[in-house]
């Protein structure tokens, strides 16, 4: 396989996996409906951030450990889940109204320093829901080195793959949030976006508690 068409081939398949729904897409959607474009683009980022590290590990070595060792995957895997379910239930029981990117025109001072603030957490939202779940990194090692020709240094042409399925990300979840946006006034009103908040919430502890339950390696 030349590099051409390794890149090509990765790039096919990285885009198929990137618009599967899963618990990065629900995170993304949920954060956009309900907190906004910006705080949604800061998770994405965090997210695809993750890959990329993720990929760093896998060419060094740590993301064969994962792969074999059952006391590293055990320990990710348990502390994954508790992450999961803590932001799951964080998200569920949200009892402020929903937090919109822009202020209102004449607004100022501690609320939207406030707001500023709040925004930060999600990328570090987007960022522990990814590198905290093991399945990503055994993935990684099993679906990466298919795509890396004899002769190339694979730390680099790892980033450089991971870094392709990043971009693609970046770009699915700004399509995402694009499309979001046009249902912003309805999605942010405090109904929906309790109703939001409490299916989000379920989906991720859900993932967390089927990731706890997880039979051991």
């Amino acid at each position: 396989m030349t590099v051409g068409h390794a890149l090509f081939a990765f790039s096919i398949a990285a885009a198929l996996l990137t618009i599967t729904p899963g618990l990065d897409t629900a995170l993304v959607l949920r954060t956009a409906a309900v907190e906004g474009p910006r705080r949604a683009t800061l998770a994405a980022v965090g997210i695809c951030c993750g890959l990329l590290v993720w990929a760093l590990a896998v060419s060094v070595g740590l993301g064969a450990l994962l792969a074999v060792s059952r006391f590293a995957y055990n320990v990710l895997r348990i502390a994954g889940a508790c992450y999961l379910i803590y932001l799951g239930a964080k998200i569920f029981f949200r009892r402020s109204a929903a937090i919109v990117d822009a202020p209102a025109r004449g607004s100022e001072g501690p609320k939207a320093e406030s707001s500023n603030v709040s925004a930060s957490r999600w990328f570090a939202r987007g960022f522990l829901t990814n590198i905290l779940n093991p399945k990503v990194g055994v993935f990684y090692v099993t679906f990466l080195p298919q795509f890396i020709p004899a002769g190339v240094g694979v730390t680099s042409f790892s980033l450089l793959l991971a870094s392709i399925h990043a971009v693609e990300g970046i770009l699915w979840f700004i399509l995402l949030i694009s499309a979001t946006s046009v249902f912003s006034q309805w999605l942010r009103r405090p109904r929906m976006a309790k109703t939001i908040d409490h299916v989000t919430g379920t989906v991720l502890v859900g993932f967390g508690v089927a990731l706890a339950l997880e039979k051991s390696r």
